[in-house]
């Protein structure tokens, strides 16, 4: 029993350690870093039918001092497709990312794009919304009452 405390005591101890040696994080924050700023995080599609255009538009502006660089946009599913600008975006600049999503999948639907950028608010996710109707339309193609007709003879 003895051994076993000690050996308990000792592992405290040796932990305790370790977290009291551990180095402490500041994170420093650039004054003249840019800032990206998203007028809207989360898009509502609404109710719209089936293959209806799934593209729509997050604006955005730099409200910093420096160039915002937009080093990675990515829609959470293939379905969901960014379109980020590749050149800077100048400080007081306002540019626009472009969201596909594919309308052929019918219900509710909830996505994520992930922007990462050198802005000093890092990584921002943004969402898009809404739901998807079948569409009423029967694509050209003969529907099953139409192709019942006189019998062959």
């Amino acid at each position: 029993m003895r051994k076993i405390l000690s050996l308990v005591s000792l592992v405290m101890l040796f932990v305790g350690g370790l977290n009291a040696q551990a180095p402490t994080e500041e994170k420093t924050i650039d004054p003249n870093a840019p800032i990206i700023h998203f007028d809207e995080t989360t898009l509502d599609y609404g109710t719209i039918n089936q293959g209806e255009n799934g593209v729509r538009y997050f604006k955005f502006s730099n409200n910093g001092k420096s160039p915002l660089i937009i080093t990675d946009c990515k829609g959470s599913c293939g379905c969901t497709v960014p379109s980020c600008p590749k050149e800077p975006v100048m400080p007081g600049e306002t540019k626009e990312i472009q969201v596909k999503y594919d309308t052929k999948k019918v219900g509710p639907f909830s996505k994520t794009v992930t922007v990462k950028s050198n802005a000093s608010n890092g990584v921002i996710y943004l969402k898009i919304k809404g739901k998807i109707n079948a569409s009423t339309a029967n694509d050209g193609f003969p529907s099953k009452s139409s192709q019942e007709g006189a019998p062959v003879e």
